[in-house]
């Protein structure tokens, strides 16, 4: 796809949506190199890839919130669990008399 103001290409949907699953699980520094590399000498509109390595860089901040949420929602439910056993009722102890 070329842009008529610039005859630069753009990175259209299935370009980005391909890139996209590509670089999905990288660290964004790894994911910035594989598009960096995708896009050198394909004279594409600088404006459309910084972009996309935006987007990139939202999912990974996400990915990366989503795991440390998830590593303190488990650190809370241990602490509960340890609550809650730590205050069960004890059964008596010893021998009670029989009645």
């Amino acid at each position: 796809m070329e842009q008529q103001n610039t005859g630069q290409k753009i990175l259209d949907p299935i370009e980005r949506a391909k890139l996209g699953v590509k670089v999905f699980n990288m660290p964004f520094s790894e994911a910035e190199k594989v598009i960096d590399e995708y896009v050198s000498g394909r004279n594409y509109e600088a404006e459309g890839v910084a972009y996309f390595k935006d987007q990139v860089a939202t999912q990974c901040h996400i990915q990366e919130k989503s795991a440390e949420l998830l590593a303190t929602g488990g650190e809370i439910m241990r602490l509960v669990a340890a609550a809650f056993m730590k205050n069960l009722p004890k059964p008596p102890s010893g021998n009670a008399p029989a009645a």
